[in-house]
């Protein structure tokens, strides 16, 4: 006789003389031997080894919970991988773009500002500060986002080129991976050819700093710096970041200043992270002037509105995060 009920899924049902009833035989491996001797059914004694019984177990259920998973799993991925929009390129092209880039890095490299911003680099208060966050590992991977089109403007490339020229300078920064959803495959294959590694997934800014790691975000939308800091909400994951973005004091005070609810909500985290960040500004009064001098140096008066906006703003964060700190009374 078959009991009948409300049976949960995981549990086994145990059958009395199914093979006289039913003339299918149901074969099972001796794993499922050893769960059914074990499994305990709410008012079911347990079954009579000398009587013939058949396990039947709950597949039906277990198949939806499976097949649910592998659709979540599929809308995931379908999310996450990314290739070029813009899939044309020839050698033409992509060394016409080089030919950009590395005369970008030329003027960079001899401006007055390049040596600006590597003297402040080099201040006890910002040098001990990257050696500290490099710590036992050696090297500091650097992530670039946002980076934008670096075929079609110039203070994308002028950013490229400061970090590039970073890179260069100092051997503690290890590999150095790239992405922007906009990127084509021509910058791609220049992006590789010039050392750096083009990710293939849209990580939306949501990469947590398992080892050290500077995040390279000049201009990027506020978005990507909630997302950066989300993902990262832990002492030990701060503890292995440096910024390099947009001024999180900034924020701060536009937010502030606006009194708008909507806005607060979009910058929690960058509010909330405030009191742990020690922010050091690049745009400092010296360099401003040494970075408008490098564009008189250059005549290059069609771009030099952009050339300044590509830096311009631009903070180093540093996270002081006291292991014995409560983040969780800091997080919004």
């Amino acid at each position: 006789m078959m009991l009948t009920g409300d049976i949960p899924p995981n549990q086994t049902i145990y059958i009395k003389n199914l093979n006289e009833k039913v003339k299918k035989e149901v074969s099972f491996s001796s794993s499922y031997r050893g769960m059914a001797s074990s499994a305990k059914t709410p008012g079911l004694d347990k079954p009579n080894p000398a009587e013939d019984w058949t396990v039947v177990l709950p597949r039906r259920g277990k198949q939806k919970r499976i097949f649910h998973k592998v659709i979540i799993h599929e809308r995931q991925k379908q999310e996450q991988l990314w290739t070029p929009a813009d899939i044309e390129t020839n050698p033409e092209r992509e060394s016409k773009l080089m030919q950009k880039i590395q005369t970008c890095m030329r003027k960079l490299e001899s401006s007055s500002f390049w040596l600006t911003f590597l003297d402040q680099l080099q201040t006890p208060e910002i040098f001990d500060r990257f050696l500290k966050a490099v710590g036992s590992e050696g090297k500091m991977q650097m992530v670039i986002y946002g980076i934008g089109s670096i075929e079609s403007y110039e203070p994308p490339r002028l950013q490229l080129s400061l970090a590039i020229l970073m890179k260069r300078m100092f051997s503690w920064i290890g590999e150095v991976e790239v992405f922007d959803p906009v990127i084509s495959l021509a910058e791609s294959r220049v992006l590789t050819a010039l050392g750096c590694s083009v990710l293939t997934v849209n990580e939306q800014g949501r990469r947590q700093a398992l080892r050290p790691t500077m995040f390279f975000m000049p201009h990027c939308d506020a978005e990507l710096y909630e997302n950066l800091l989300e993902a990262n909400w832990r002492h030990d994951l701060l503890g292995n970041m440096i910024l390099f973005g947009n001024s999180f004091e900034a924020y701060e005070q536009h937010v502030s200043e606006c009194k708008n609810l909507r806005l607060a909500d979009s910058r929690k985290h960058i509010i909330a992270i405030r009191q742990f960040v020690n922010e050091l500004p690049i745009d400092s009064r010296k360099q401003i002037v040494a970075f408008r001098q490098f564009v008189k140096e250059r005549s290059i008066d069609p771009f030099s509105d952009d050339q300044f906006r590509a830096f311009h703003g631009s903070s180093w964060h540093f996270f002081d995060i006291d292991p014995h700190s409560d983040l969780c009374d800091a997080k919004p």
